[in-house]
């Protein structure tokens, strides 16, 4: 037999000849795919991409969709100080119809608009303003008081010729009847 029939017939040797290459070719087995998946992991995780056209995950979006839905206000009513004349009223409430005649409410001043108004009593004329009346929606519960939607009734009722005394702050009146 010649010596080439017997290579093929040897044992069969692998790569790894030494116990230093089995250990790093262990080594090698097992860091380099954990390497690879902790980096995949860290491209994926760190890459905040928004969908297109869309902000819905930024701070300002989200603030929007968590913010109160009401709120509590504390208004000093300790005192007449802190009550509106029946002018700011007006102008910060009424002027917007009043002013103009708009919707058909009566001018400020004009004392043929205001004369039946007026001969219904300031009584009617606040029960008016507080409820509403025609294409006017109610007053009263908004951002001014009842005393304050009284001051304006009188300050437009005596621009058009009346002669209403202004009502006074709650706390007043009770001290005025003690």
């Amino acid at each position: 037999m010649s010596s080439d029939s017997h290579d093929h017939d040897g044992p069969h040797e692998g790569p790894i000849k030494t116990p230093k290459q089995l250990v790093l070719a262990v080594v090698f087995a097992f860091v380099v795919p954990i390497f690879l998946i902790v980096l995949l992991v860290k491209y994926v995780a760190t890459d905040n991409r928004g969908a297109a056209g869309s902000d819905g995950l930024g701070a300002e979006a989200v603030a929007r969709r968590i913010q109160p839905i009401g709120s509590i206000q504390v208004k000093d009513a300790s005192g007449s100080g802190a009550l509106k004349t029946g002018e700011q009223v007006f102008t910060a409430q009424c002027s917007a119809c009043h002013a103009t005649g708009a919707a058909g409410a009566p001018k400020l001043g004009d004392s043929a608009a205001w004369g039946p108004r007026v001969g219904a009593g300031y009584a009617a004329l606040l029960n008016s303003a507080l409820k509403g009346k025609n294409a006017m929606g109610p007053q009263g519960g908004g951002d001014f008081s009842d005393v304050e939607i009284g001051r304006a009734v009188v300050y437009m009722a005596n621009k058009g010729g009346a002669s209403f005394a202004e009502p006074k702050a709650p706390a007043a009146a009770a001290s005025a009847a003690n």
